[in-house]
This record gives structure tokens, sequence and C-alpha cells, in this order.
């Protein structure tokens, strides 16, 4: 089902036959409504307090009891998750957590003093159990760092780098071990040239649904990260024409086949990888063009995902001051920012304009009948009802209510949201103002006597560290099952998404 919003009823214009004035009122007057779609929620695990395990530095953000990001699974059926302040955990069939890996001590120089710091992100080659090769995305400090960017963006020098952003291949002398040990060959290095350590590289992951012998089968895909010019501080941030560059990485999902071109005999990219020759910036015979740029145009594309069955990918892309969007993700694509925000025009490239306007499109471009040179999200919301999206998945596991939907959430408030995924794709029309609708997934737990108790991911989090809290840290990862876990980089619990009623969760 297609819903449109038009912009004649969504925001003001003034006199008639001139040119539309700046929105001034809620994007999306519409609230998010409530259906009914509620699930049921369980603990799974809580890891260790990590700010007893790592010294108090200025290096190390105090606030949180651990920093959960990332639950993933292997097909031996070991379970891993990491807190961002340098730590793996192998989480075994009694749930408690053990140290796979203290990664914070092979990174002397690493950043750990923010939410969107340290050991952000890790990821599994999908023939770990032969090679044992894990790709893992963390921050540096520049100051006094030996070690030079691959990378500085266009029109910066070494003298202003700030941060490193570094993508680092990593090889287990075995792979079956609970324990790491083993070698590294750091892949790339991404000069960050903003005073603050904001949207770092916060992901690398391989399309699961690839198979052996395709086209995308052993590509790394990266996130989307503007790498803070959006927030970024001096004259040379805020601009609008630097998120669509083809010569630079800011703002750019990269696709790029992780092997040293010494072995593959491939093109070679920006770090020690190939560039995969279906890339289209890579076959556009245009020198000035990173072959690495899978799609571009993106604030913070900070997580990826597929649609098993039919390998749809998605991007759920953090908005600046008013629209959160899922986008799906094609080759070659370009996705607006710093030009466009959700199905809106950004005021930050008019005369005098600033970031936190939006003006409407023409309506002959938002309703399709004029094409521009943009690809449009399928879902959004406003900041009426969150801050800042955090991971969606297609959920085919066992909640009935959830099947066929993508799932989502906001990280700020906590709030879980779905959409259809049918209504979706059918949103990837090229008429930006067709977007899919989005509903609340309300949350309940069962009491002792099997009564839901209905609650939001903000009380939880507070009754776990026993004060009240006003962000969630929310994140989703999904399990070998296809399975939701709920993660909070505030309380360091794990939770479960379950079919209503169900006692335990048993999936390990």
């Amino acid at each position: 089902m297609r819903v449109r919003f038009f912009f004649l009823t969504l925001f003001a214009l003034v006199a008639a036959g001139s040119v539309a004035a700046q929105i001034t009122i809620n994007p999306l007057s519409t609230p998010i409504p409530k259906r009914g779609l509620s699930v049921q929620i369980q603990d799974y695990t809580r890891l260790p307090d990590s700010r007893e395990i790592r010294p108090k530095s200025e290096d190390v953000q105090q606030s949180g009891y651990a920093r959960v990001s990332f639950v993933k699974d292997l097909p031996d059926g070991r379970r891993f998750v990491n807190d961002s302040r340098g730590v793996m955990y192998l989480i075994g069939g009694d749930r408690k957590p053990q140290v796979y890996w203290e990664f914070h001590k092979e990174v002397p120089f690493g950043v750990y003093n923010r939410l969107e710091s340290g050991f952000i992100s890790f990821e599994f080659h999908p023939e770990f159990a032969k090679n044992g090769l894990i790709y893992t995305v963390h921050s540096e400090r520049a100051s006094g760092n030996p070690a030079k960017p691959t990378f500085i963006p266009p029109g910066f020098g070494p003298e202003e780098v700030t941060y490193h952003n570094v993508i680092t291949e990593w090889r287990t002398a075995n792979p079956a071990a609970n324990t790491f040990a083993g070698t590294r060959r750091e892949l790339l290095r991404v000069g960050h040239i903003v005073d603050s350590l904001t949207h770092p590289m916060g992901f690398a992951a391989f399309n699961p649904t690839a198979k052996p012998g395709s086209e995308d089968y052993g590509l790394i895909y990266t996130s989307g990260s503007d790498l803070g010019f959006s927030n970024g501080v001096g004259p040379k941030a805020n601009n609008p024409t630097t998120t669509q560059r083809l010569d630079s990485v800011i703002g750019a999902i990269l696709r790029f086949d992780p092997r040293s071109p010494s072995v593959s005999g491939g093109m070679k990219g920006l770090g020690d990888y190939t560039i995969p020759p279906a890339n289209k910036f890579a076959a556009d015979g245009d020198p000035k063009t990173l072959g690495e740029i899978y799609a571009y145009g993106f604030r913070n594309a900070h997580r990826l995902s597929w649609d098993p069955t039919d390998g749809t990918m998605f991007a759920t892309d953090i908005g600046s001051s008013q629209i959160e969007e899922v986008n799906i993700v094609r080759n070659g694509g370009n996705y607006g920012w710093m030009k466009r925000e959700g199905f809106y025009e950004n005021g930050i490239q008019r005369q005098g304009g600033a970031l936190n306007q939006l003006y409407p499109l023409p309506a002959e471009v938002l309703d399709g009948r004029q094409k521009d040179e943009f690809l449009y999200p399928v879902a959004i919301y406003d900041h009426d009802e969150g801050l800042a999206i955090t991971a969606g998945f297609p959920y085919y596991g066992r909640i009935e209510a959830l099947k066929g939907k993508f799932v989502f959430g906001d990280i700020a408030r906590g709030r879980l949201f779905a959409s259809d995924l049918a209504a979706m794709k059918k949103a990837d029309d090229g008429i930006p103002q067709t977007v899919a609708p989005v509903e609340e997934v309300q949350l309940y737990l069962r009491d002792d006597a099997n009564n839901r108790e209905f609650v939001t991911l903000m009380q939880l989090v507070g009754t776990t560290i026993g004060a009240p809290v006003v962000r969630a840290d929310l994140h989703l990862s999904m399990s070998r099952e296809g399975e939701l876990f709920v993660t909070s980089r505030q309380d360091g619990t794990i939770r479960v998404l379950v079919p209503d009623g169900e006692g335990l969760f048993r999936a390990n």
C-alpha cells in the first residue's frame, strides 16, 4: 500500500503561485500509529561492567555499564558480542559471557571516550571456519599516532587530521578456539578532519545472502558516514558539496574485496584491498571517481541489512534536524545528503540557509513527473517520534506479528518500529513522496501470573541500572535463526524478542 504525503497538506506556502516557503511546522504531522502490534521481550544476558575492566582514564568514558553494539553468530553455534570499550565476548550455552578478545590491548591509540568510538564493529568472513578472518572497525586519536591515513578528504592536509577511522583484517591462529590469538593486516585508514569524533565509520559486513560464485560473495560493505561533516566546526564543515563528491569516501557506502591486489591480481583501492569491477564507479572510465564507492549521499547510514528472500539491501540513515530514513540501496545511487533530507530539500544549499531547515520539493519532482539525480527513502519518520534511527532487519522469524516486516528502532528514545516489506519495495518507484507506512511495536513482559506488562526500553534500562535514563542507546542485531536481539549501550543487557507466551529463549 502506498502512502503519499503531499506537500500542500504538510507545510505552508507563501502566496499562491510563488516559491514554496521553508517548512516551519512538524514535517510529518500524522503521528506514527499504535495499531496493536505488540511483542514479548525477555532478558538474555548481561555483559560485565567494563568500567571496572578498563582503567579509568581520559580515553574511557565512564558512563554506561557496557557498550553493546553488535551480537553476531557463527554457523558453528558460537555467539559473539562486542563492548565498544574494547572487549569481545563469547556467549556460551549457559548465557555467561567469557572474554574472547581484549581488543583494546592491540590498539594503544584507540579512542574510547565517546559512544561512537573504540571497538565499534566486527564481522566474520563467510569462510571463517577455514580462513579464520575477522574484520573490525575502530577509531584512534591522531595526536602522537605513528600510523598515517591512507585517505584524507580532499581539501585537507595531514595537519588537520584529528582522528583515524580504521578497518582491519585479523587472522586467527585457530578459528575453533574460544580465545583470540592472531595477526593483523590493515585495509583502510581514513583521516577524520572535524574536531569531534562524530559519525565515524562504524560498520563492515558481508552480504549474508550472497552465495559462493556470485558477484557479491566475499565483498565487504561499509557504513555511509559523513565523518562528522554535518556536525563539524570550522569553515570547511557543513558544506553541501562535501558529501556529493565521488573522489571522497565521505557519505559513501564502500564495497570492496578485502583481498590484497597482490593476491587477487585486481584493481587497487585507497587501501590494501581490491576494487570489484562490478562497482558502477569502477567501470565508469572516470579516473576522478573512487571505484570502491558503491552508493553515496548519506549522512550516517551506519547500519546495512539484506532481505534473505531476494537480496534487497537496506540502509538506515540517521538524519540531521528533521527526518530519519530507510533506503533501498542500489549500485551507483546518490541518496541526496546534504542536498536532500527525506523527500525534502535541505536549506543548507540555499543562500543564507541552514542544516535545520527543510523546503518542499517542486511538485513535479515530488510526484515523480520530473526526475532528479537522487534516490529517495522508502520509509521515514520525523523528530517528533525519535532522534536517530538504528539498525533495521527484514524479519522472517517465529513471531507471527512481525513476519514480512522491516523492524527497526530509534537509538535515543528506544522505540521499535515496523514497516511492511512489500510496501517498502513498492515505494522504491522513483516517486519521492511514495513511502511505506510505519507503525510502532509495543513491548511487554510476562509477569509471574502470565499477565502482560507493557514496558518501554527506557523503563527496562532504567530499572536495570537503578536510575532513570534520558537516552536508551538502542541497537538491534539478528541471530542466525532470524530472531532479534535488542541491546543498549547504557546497561550492557542483551534482550530478545520472542513469540507470545514463550518461556526462556533457548536459541544459542
